[in-house]
Parts: structure tokens; sequence; C-alpha cells
């Protein structure tokens, strides 16, 4: 029967014959979706205005009025469970005895049939007046259409609400958003839930609504790509959910998914929630994307025109743009593309930026995304060591990192640089324990690990394991077995050596072990710690292994962890490290200088001034950036403050430290009289920008040393012209003084904090004004992550006692804090 059909047949029956074409239209399996709900609303249009004719024909003292449907019945979107959303809107010429008898005479049948009514009577003026005190109404009306009656009225009706929300809409939009935040916080975000509200739950059809009355205002419009579907797909699975409930209820229960699957011809729950996840991913990140670009022009309306016509000479002012990284700059606060950015040349770009955004604690631009998505070439394979630190990076910035990875892989980046997340994208978690999906569990691992970085030797392999530990997930059998071979396909795809592969996939082969162990076992037994520790291998693993539990455990919900299974986990591992002593490798020998390093040391105590030589580590590509950083060896007379000086003038010539270290050469030894000479081999790379040449390197760093130059003040200054970002919370800094016996002739103090200008220059004035000496330093820049090793003594060449070394690890730990 075709929809013309059905119409006929509920007007000549009244409404017997509405209720039978109608259960007729909703039993149809060849018209589900969007053709359904037209349908639907066509037949209850044909309906209800005959019951208005009808009604209007009986009593003539009615002139001038219209039935409107409003809200969700307005937009056509009618499930077979919605509300009839009714105006009866009057010029307010009738009487108000017969204008209710009117009303009456439509909305007892629609009750009769036991269909849900939200009614109202008004004139324009009312209607108008009420959508002022209340924004619901007022979002309703946005859709009115007309049913039956006066089209006239109702056409005037919906331009002066249009034109209401227009030139109310930086009132009105604020509260909009208002409402959308406190309806999130209470029905949580659809992306993750298991009993999802498709209605109400942030993503859902409300946040699509909301969209719609944004564009509305003509203030910013949402990222159109893929709205539409995400909201016909919702839209539908509400369909599937009445049809099988029989209810008006838009919570998508556990007990219903299989036979909402099977209407919609999905393959079984699973299926569903994941499509259900991808629509309501797409409505979440299009309201970020919108409200952002609400703000910013609320806020560019804010300003005083007169003010800034006087400041500009009556020029449209150019927005701010700050350097973030090579190629990437901040603008009204995003991260977008430098002018000169060629993304199509620089397969790094995409995790620059990302990590550059992150790191400063912005959103990614929404057209950066999309031009990197369009533009940027695929990585080589390996990926180059600025790629994978780039991810690091990233992946470092701890909650920073959410937006701005949500906002790549909205664009398809994130699949493209890792092809086995599409297999957990948005794949849901059947144990009510996980808050959170596959993909944002692996993320938010990610997260948690940032914050435990400063108790591992390699931040790097923990972070990267946090990201891929449940990578397998998408596929059958044990995760962990499954995922182990993915992970070191991954770690090897991006760049790691063998070793670290070796590590990352041992990590996530055994990163349930510890938590099953420590509360599943004996720990008293011996054969329990010797079994853990033949899978662990090493004690280096141990720690990695210990970080990523825990942050596995948070990432996974509050029942997930707790001080108990924090005390058994900790225990466990002291008992594993206790049996992995034994097989603890010996500490290598001091590697003898270089013939190049000989060479400068020799020159520097010919010369009595310092002697730079610079290195680049591999010829630039054709078409690609310049090298991920350079071999700067610098020697000079061993003096006192030569570390902060170094650190300090690399700082002020924005040279970021991939690695360092600094020795001091007996000549004496190789044949040449004098004193020690101080050599210190650096790896280092523009922040942005062209290296600096040697000479002027050179020059700063007599100036440092002679005392013409203060280069903490120059780095001051630079700090407070450029303030880092508030938002971003980093872990606090970590100095610790290593066991006695680390060294034989001198003590170890370790420094962990977040990677950050003039950092090597703050550490090593804190030691200067501790009166050590500085026997050599072991700088490694991992990711956001700075491991800084200084090997000191006391002025007299000998280890500090214990009372000092604290005193010493105390004061750089507050220089740094």
């Amino acid at each position: 029967m075709t929809s013309l059909d059905l119409t006929a047949e509920a007007e000549d029956s009244g409404p017997s014959g509405y209720a039978a074409a109608r259960l007729r239209l909703l039993t149809e399996k060849a018209r589900p979706g969007p053709p359904r709900r037209a349908a639907l609303a066509e037949l209850t249009d044909s309906w209800l205005a005959a019951l208005f004719t009808a009604a209007a024909a009986e009593d003539t003292g009615v002139h001038g009025a219209a039935l409107v449907a409003v809200g969700g019945y307005g937009r056509g979107e009618l499930s077979p469970r919605s509300d009839l959303d009714l105006l009866l809107l009057t010029d307010g010429s009738a009487d108000p005895g017969r204008l209710a008898a009117l009303a009456d005479r439509i909305w007892y049948p629609v009750w009769d049939l036991g269909l849900a009514l939200d009614h109202s009577v008004r004139t324009p003026a009312e209607a108008r007046k009420t959508a002022g005190e209340d924004l619901k109404v007022q979002l309703g009306l946005l859709d009115a259409r007309q049913v039956a009656g006066d089209l006239g009225m109702v056409a005037g009706l919906r331009t002066a609400v249009l034109a209401d929300w227009r030139n109310q809409a930086p009132k009105r939009l604020p509260e909009l958003r208002e409402l959308c935040c406190e309806r999130a916080e209470r029905q949580g975000e659809l992306q993750f839930l298991l009993e999802p509200d498709l209605k109400e739950a942030r993503g859902g059809l409300r946040d699509a609504t909301a969209l719609r009355a944004v564009a509305a205002s003509w203030l910013a419009d949402a990222p159109r790509e893929g709205l539409a579907e995400a909201r016909r797909q919702l839209l539908d699975a509400r369909d599937a959910l009445h049809l099988a409930t029989g209810r008006a209820t838009d919570r998508l229960a556990l007990q219903e998914q299989d036979q909402v699957a099977e209407a919609l011809g999905l393959l079984d729950a699973d299926a569903l929630l994941r499509q259900v996840y991808e629509a309501a991913r797409t409505v979440s990140y299009a309201s970020d994307v919108t409200w952002r670009e609400v703000g910013r022009v609320l806020k560019a309306r804010s300003a005083r025109p007169r003010l800034r016509a006087l400041i500009t000479g009556g020029r449209t002012p150019q927005p701010e743009r700050s350097p973030l990284a090579e190629g990437v700059v901040e603008q009204e606060g995003e991260a977008v593309l430098a002018r000169a950015a060629r993304p199509e040349r620089d397969p790094v770009l995409p995790l620059r930026a990302a990590a550059a955004a992150a790191q400063s604690g912005l959103p990614l631009s929404l057209h950066t995304a999309r031009r990197l998505s369009a533009a940027a070439r695929p990585l080589p394979v390996p990926w180059p060591a600025e790629a994978r630190e780039e991810l690091v990076t990233l992946l470092g910035a701890g909650e920073a990192a959410v937006p701005v990875w949500e906002a790549l892989e909205a664009e398809g980046l994130i699949t493209r640089l890792l092809p086995d997340w599409e297999r957990v994208r948005c794949r849901p978690q059947r144990n009510p324990v996980h808050t959170f999906t596959v993909d944002r569990h692996l993320v938010e691992t990610a997260v948690r690990a940032a914050s435990l970085t400063r108790r591992v030797g390699r931040p790097d392999l923990l972070l990267v394991a946090a990201l891929l530990h449940d990578i397998g997930k998408g596929w059958p059998g044990d995760h962990s077995v499954a995922g182990e071979v993915i992970a070191r396909d991954v770690a090897a795809r991006i760049g790691f050596d063998t070793a670290d592969v070796a590590v990352v996939a041992t990590l996530v082969r055994h990163h349930l072990l510890l938590i099953d162990t420590a509360t599943r076992r004996d720990l008293d037994d011996p054969a329990t710690v010797a079994s853990v520790a033949e899978a662990v291998g090493s004690a280096g693993t141990l720690e990695l292994l210990h970080a990523l539990t825990e942050a596995d455990a948070l990432a996974t919900g509050p029942a997930a962890w707790s001080s108990w299974r924090a005390s058994l986990v900790a225990d466990l591992v002291q008992r594993v490290a206790g049996a992995l002593a034994g097989d603890a490798p010996p500490v290598a020998a001091v590697a003898a200088p270089s013939a190049e390093e000989e060479r400068l040391a020799v020159e520097a105590l010919r010369t009595r001034e310092p002697v730079l030589s610079l290195h680049a580590e591999a010829a630039p590509q054709d078409d690609g950036p310049e090298p991920v950083g350079v071999e700067l060896l610098i020697a000079l007379p061993d003096q006192t403050g030569v570390l902060p000086a170094v650190a300090g003038v690399l700082a002020l010539h924005r040279l970021t430290v991939r690695s360092a270290d600094l020795r001091a050469i007996e000549l004496d030894a190789m044949g040449a009289a004098g004193p020690p000479v101080l050599v210190l081999n650096w790896r280092v790379a523009a922040e942005y920008g062209s290296l600096p040449q040697a000479a002027r390197l050179r020059a700063d760093l007599v100036r440092v040393l002679e005392g013409s130059l203060d280069v903490a003040a120059r780095l001051a200054e630079r700090d407070a012209a450029y303030p880092r970002r508030r938002g971003l919370q980093a872990p606090p800094p970590r100095v610790t003084v290593a066991p006695a016996g680390s060294a034989a002739r001198a003590t170890v103090l370790e420094v962990r904090a977040q990677d950050a200008p003039g950092l090597l220059h703050r550490i090593g004035r804190a030691l200067e004004g501790a009166d050590v000496r500085v026997r050599s330093a072991h700088v490694s820049t991992l990711g956001a992550n700075a491991v800084d090793t200084v090997y000191v003594t006391s002025l007299d060449g000998a280890p500090l006692s214990a009372v000092e070394a604290a005193e010493v690890a105390s004061r750089v730990q507050k220089a740094l804090s």
C-alpha cells in the first residue's frame, strides 16, 4: 500500500482508519528509516488536518487559526512512539470558549489513540513572548511547520521567530551551550555507554538538533561531512528500539540490543553499538568544533568597535600568529598550519602539528586537520626518528592529547598512521567495569601513563605500550597474544630498534600479568615470583610493566584500581625485582674519545677558548624537512659553570636538546700535557626555522662564560613574553639519588621532568649553587620527557655522603618546581 492509499484510508475512516494505517506503515519491512519517518509524518499530517477542518467547520465562530507542528514532529522526524508536538495558533479574535472547544476536538482523538501529546494554544505574539522566556520553546518553534489552517499566519510566526533567534543569538547561544553541558553531565557520553540514551546523552539527537539551531543563528555552522548520516543512524536506531519495546524510550538497554540489531540488519549487538558510537562520535566532534567557533565569533563581537577602529586605523586586524613548532602556529586559540607549511612535502607534519597542539593545550583547527588529511603524504616505513618522537610527545601531553587525537581520528589520520587502529575503533567493551570503548581506553591509558613517566627509565616505551596494550581486542582469541604480534609490528613500523620492539611486545603480551598474579596467586610461593621473573626478563621491563599496570587499571574505571590492589602489585614487583637483581647487567665501561673529540680537546687546550663543530646526523631529503638533529661538539678547558652556560646558550637560540653527554678528558693520557678538557657531545634540533651558525653559538658561549651575557635573564624575559599554557597538567619533576655503588667515583643524580626550553640550564645552575663539581652528564629527551643523569662529586673530587646527596637533590628539585 502506498503513502497516498494510507493517507486516504486515514482521512476516510477517522481515528480508527488512522490507527490501522499507522500500524500497517510501522510493520512494513520495505520502508525503514527516513522514508518511513516521512510517511508517518505525512500520514499524521493528513489525519490532524482532517480533524482541524472538521472541527473548524462545526464551529464557525473561530477564524484565523492554524495547526502547527513543532519540534521533532515539525522536522518530520516521527519515530513510532514519538510525542506529537502541536501548537494551535490563533489571531486572538476568537472567543476563548469556542477556541477551547476547537482545541478539544483535536486533542482528544489523539489521546484516545494513546499517543503522547505536547500541546499549547497561543497567538503569534504569545508564542514569541514564551519563546523569549523559555529556550526550549524557542528551539521547538525554529522547526515550526504548518499542518492545517492559515498558512500566512504560520509563515509570519516562523519568520518572526527566526529573526528573534538571530537577533538574540549572542545571548541565547551561551544558554544553549550551558544546557548541552548540563545534559552531558547528567547523561554521560553516548559513544562510551553500554546502555546509552540515544536522545539525551552527549553526541545524541539533542546535540544534533542544537547544531541545527546554531546554524539557524547564522553565527557558525557545524562540519557537514558525515553529520546527516550520523543523525539518520541514531534516528533509525530509535525507530527500531520503539518497535522492539512498544514504548516511547530512548535508552538502548542491553536486553533489547540484539533485537534492535536484527531489525536494522546488523550482525549482532556489538555491531549495533559500534554503529551508534560512530554516529555519536561524529556528532560530538561536530559539537566541539561548532561551539569553539561560536565562542570565537562572540568574543570578536564583544570587542568595542570604536576602540578597535582607533587601534587599527579602520583596517581589518590580522589575527596574531605565534610559532609552536616547525610549520605550526597558534592563531585565535587554535593550532593551525603556518603559511609556509607544505604538508605534501612534509610527511611528519601531522604528528608535529598534533604534538605541538597538545603540548600547548590547544585544539587542532578543523581546517588544519582536513588539510593534513587531504595533502599529507604517508610516512615511510620505518618512520623517521622525528615522527616517532612527535608521537611520544603527543601521548605525553596527558589530558590535552585527547581532543587532538579525536581531531586526527575524525579526519581519518589515525588509521592512516596506525592501520591496526581500525579494528578497535569504536569497539564496545561488554565488561561494565570499563568506562570507555577499546580505542578510547587505549588513549586514556596513555594519558594515565603520561603522569607516571617519572617512575620509569624509558617513558617512550611506556607511552607506546599503553597505546597498544589492548590493540589485540580487534582480533579473535586472547587479545594479549594477538596484541603481542600487532605491537611488535607497530613498534617496528614506527622505528624502534630490535631491543625496544621486544620490550614493547613483552609489555603488551603481559600487561595483565602483575594484576592477575597479585590478586589470584600466592606471593609466598617461590614458583609464583619465579614465573613472573621469567616472563618479564629484566628489571627495566618490570619497571615499565608496573607503571603500565597502574595506568591500565586507572583508565579502565573506578572499580579497577584500589589501594589494596596497588599494595598487592607493589609487593609482587618488589619480590620479582629481588629475583631479577642477580641478573642485572654490569655497568658499561666509559668509551674512549673519538678522533674528532680528541682533536677539539687539543685545540681548546691550545687556544684556552671554546671550540665548536656541527655535523648533520643525516643529509636532508630533497623534498623533506631539515634533519631531526645535528651533532654539536664543544670542547673547552675545565672550569665552573660550563653546563649551565652551554645549556642556556642552546635554549637562547631555540635549540631542542635531543641528547647530551658531558665528560672530562685527561689529555695527559693521550700524550698532550695540560689540565683536563671538558668535551660536550650534543644532539640538537631547531624548534622551528634554521639552525644557527656555529660561530654565533661560540660567540654567545664566550660572552656567558665571561659574564657579559646574562642568559638566565634573557630566558626569563622570553618566558614572560610567551607564557606557557596553564591548562597543561604535567607531572611534577622528580630528582632521585641512585643507590650507593652505582658509580665508583661519583654520586649519581637522576632528574626526570617535563622537557622545556632552559631545563638543563636550570639544573646546571642549581648544581653550581650547591658547590658540587659535575663530573659527567648524560641527557636524554624522550618525547615530552627529559631524563637527565648527572655524575657529581664534592669540590675535592670525592663522592657525596648520603646527607649531602639528599640536600643536592632537594635543591635541584626545588629549582625545577
